[in-house]
């Protein structure tokens, strides 16, 4: 199978590419004009083209999905304003499937997040799966949310107008290399300080190494095709044995104030009533002084995988003491053993676009 995969230099997107190249498919890899490409992994396989685009702009699109079987959309933009986040991931994506639209490229694997899922509104202790209620008022939430949101507004239309192979793919928190401490754990008050909040609720982990697997083989199997599959992996940590292990395996980890998280829910309600009130709704309050962005980062859940294992036949092959060993090791997929073949010049790095 020939893939183009958006988002390709990204965190999440190295080891997908990684991952597809490991199971034999070709890979053509969008990646910003400006990326370096030294410094990706897999950079020289004969499996993988590179195609520097810039998804905000029509140029180019479509010819870089001429010859591909499917599409692994990665590409958003987590920091800046919202029209920044608007720009590089909504505006991408209407971008990319007008172009796959007019290259004929039906099969779209779209990758979402679980920051999409109400959860101010679904009860407390409830499973989180992908029949979960979807955020409502998303002008209460964070400027990543609200991007997220419109992106998969657009990949429905897409699926319901043009009879398109579309799958959602929502990860819940990815962690792993230089991705192990997350605003899940709690709020950053400055320099390397963090307020810990509460310790008892689950984090929805997914080890980087599983969530790729996962997100090929939604590519790989037509049984995907119109599902919305949540990632995470399985026995998932509470936040406070989640640190724990991070402690036992020696990760560098910030300075922390320890708060309840009862009590830190009451203080958001408060300075939330307060500025709705007095201020008019005028001050824009920090993410966790936001009850209902504090709802989404600590209320306690739990989750599930069904999805994943029975569509995808998939199991995180990882747990979290193996994926952390893998971590602390240097130990992962991104060294991917390169086939004995030859190479045209067609196929090499680069031989489709520059």
């Amino acid at each position: 199978m020939k893939l183009l995969i958006t988002g390709a230099s990204g965190f999440v997107g190295q080891y997908v590419v990684a991952q597809a190249l490991q199971k034999g498919h070709q890979v053509r890899a969008v990646i910003r004009p400006s990326t370096n490409i030294s410094k990706l992994a897999c950079y020289d396989h004969p499996a993988l083209e590179i195609a520097r685009l810039d998804l905000r702009r029509k140029a180019g699109i479509v010819d870089a999905l001429l010859g591909v079987d499917a599409v692994i959309h990665l590409a958003a933009v987590k920091d800046g304003d919202f029209y920044t986040r608007l720009a590089g991931t909504v505006t991408a994506t209407e971008n990319l499937l007008d172009a796959m639209i007019e290259a004929r490229v039906q099969r779209l694997i779209n990758i979402s997040t679980f920051c999409v899922y109400d959860y101010l509104r679904i009860p407390t202790h409830a499973t989180i799966n992908e029949d979960s209620r979807i955020e409502c008022d998303p002008l209460e939430r964070d400027e990543y949310t609200q991007t997220k949101l419109l992106q998969e507004e657009l990949v429905h239309e897409f699926q319901q107008n043009h009879k398109s192979q579309v799958t959602i793919i929502r990860p819940g928190l990815i962690y792993g290399r230089s991705e192990w401490w997350s605003s899940l754990l709690g709020g950053k008050l400055a320099g390397n300080l963090w307020l810990r909040i509460g310790g008892y609720a689950t984090i929805p982990l997914t080890y980087i190494e599983n969530c790729a697997e996962a997100i090929v083989c939604a590519a790989e199997r037509p049984e995907s095709i119109g599902k919305i599959i949540n990632i995470v992996d399985d026995n998932l940590p509470t936040q406070r044995a989640y640190v724990k292990k991070l402690k036992q395996y020696k990760f560098p980890i910030p300075k922390t104030i320890p708060i309840n998280w009862t009590l830190m829910r009451s203080i958001a309600w408060g300075m939330w009533k307060y500025n709705k009130v007095a201020l008019k709704g005028q001050a824009k309050l920090p993410g966790i002084f936001n009850p209902i962005i504090l709802d989404a980062r600590f209320k306690h859940f739990s989750f599930s995988n069904q999805n994943a294992k029975q569509i995808l036949n998939w199991q995180p092959k990882y747990s979290l003491d193996a994926a952390l060993k893998r971590i602390s090791s240097n130990e992962d997929l991104l060294q991917v053993q390169q086939p004995m073949v030859e190479v045209t010049k067609e196929e090499s790095l680069c031989g489709l676009l520059t």
